[in-house]
């Protein structure tokens, strides 16, 4: 194969590794049952004039899975962090003791589980949409590839690579969802 097929190979997996990698960062911040500090990943703080993410304002970790401990670097920033939290609707109650935020994780229904499920599915899906672009445009190279002169059995085989690559990462994706859908469901 030549130095080009070969670049677009390997851009067309690093692409499809990236949709991998952007699944998994979604995943972690459905909640599972277990308290964890990724739950506060999508929050973010008023802090001086500029939105900061939660983990640039406070300490945020977890002493045991039902509860999250929030403790601001600046004991000023408390009440900001709380509305903050209950601002961003994630289902949280954080208890203001002047020092630290206290968050109780409460257990998840079977209906809310359920929609945290379909939740996990749509964030699949997108993920495998994401790898269907990047082979449509690993495929337009190979095309534009072999117009320039590749040999028609090196596009053949560019062509077989990236539907390989394709599948491998459409199974991983269909292996993450199970492995959280399990996580999910279990009480």
């Amino acid at each position: 194969m030549t130095e080009d097929a070969l670049m677009v190979l390997d851009e067309t997996k690093e692409g499809m590794q990236n949709a991998i990698v952007f699944l998994e960062k979604e995943l972690q911040k459905l909640r599972a049952g277990k308290a964890s500090p990724d739950m506060l990943d999508g929050v973010k703080i008023d802090y001086y004039g500029a939105l900061s993410p939660i983990h640039q304002v406070a300490n945020v970790n977890t002493p045991d899975p039902k509860q999250i401990i929030v403790q601001p670097w600046d004991k000023n920033m408390l009440s900001i962090i709380e509305k903050a939290i209950m601002a961003a609707n994630l289902g949280f109650n954080p208890v203001n003791n002047g020092e630290v935020l206290r968050i109780l994780v409460p257990p998840l229904t079977e209906e809310r589980r359920r929609d945290i499920v379909k939740k996990a599915r749509q964030e699949a899906e997108q993920a495998k949409v994401s790898i269907r672009s990047v082979r449509k445009s690993a495929m337009d190279m190979a095309k534009d590839l072999k117009n320039e002169g590749l040999p028609e059995d090196d596009a053949k085989k560019l062509e077989d690579k990236i539907q390989e690559f394709t599948n491998e990462f459409s199974k991983k994706v269909d292996a993450i969802l199970d492995t959280k859908e399990k996580d999910i469901m279990t009480v």
